[in-house]
């Protein structure tokens, strides 16, 4: 803050490092791509504090941060994917491409409940945390036997059970909300 780097400008900070995480997992630079997660992973946590204790806190840039997260998460699974499509490791890729769609789902549940009123961030076996970890996991132990294999079918059965879990939720709560079902 003292710097007078805006929180947007940690966003992007957060999302270039993530992008070039998702180029070096590509490559099959494992190590170098966990470091280069870990740090913008972690830039990523402080915009949102920057912005509110600067009292620089917009809705676009709650908006800009949500959009490049997505983004960058897609991009290094997608880098995943890659790397493992290049090794013929046909498990990894099909487990890296369930982890995508179970977290985009979870976080389209989110975004469509709080369209509808409903506080779905709650509960769920895998939140963003959970995941940004067992990503860094995945990259950091990459060059490791059958290690991306593990971490990514446990992150695609994870987020897959998240997303079953905030759905249900969802479910319950509009149900009690709207009452029975019409007969007519």
């Amino acid at each position: 803050m003292r710097a007078g780097v805006t929180p947007n400008t940690i966003t992007v900070f957060g999302f270039v490092l993530t992008a070039g995480t998702a180029v070096l997992a590509g490559f099959g630079y494992w190590i170098a791509a966990g470091a280069l997660f870990v740090i913008g992973s972690g830039s990523d946590m402080f915009d949102g504090s920057v912005a509110r204790m600067s009292g620089r806190a917009t809705r676009f840039g709650a908006f800009l941060d949500s959009n490049l997260d997505r983004l960058g998460e897609a991009l290094v699974l997608g880098g995943i994917g890659i790397a493992m499509t290049l090794e013929a490791r046909t498990w990894a890729v099909a487990m890296t491409f369930l982890a995508l769609a179970g977290s985009f789902l979870v976080s389209y549940t989110r975004a469509r409940a709080e369209g509808l009123g409903v506080d779905s961030n709650r509960g769920g076996l895998l939140s963003r945390t959970e995941r940004l970890m067992l990503v860094a996991i995945a990259l950091l132990l990459g060059g490791w036997g059958i290690a991306i294999e593990v971490v990514m079918t446990i992150l695609a059965a994870g987020t897959l059970v998240t997303f079953a879990q905030r759905l249900f939720y969802v479910h319950s709560v509009l149900r009690d909300a709207d009452g029975p079902p019409d007969a007519t």
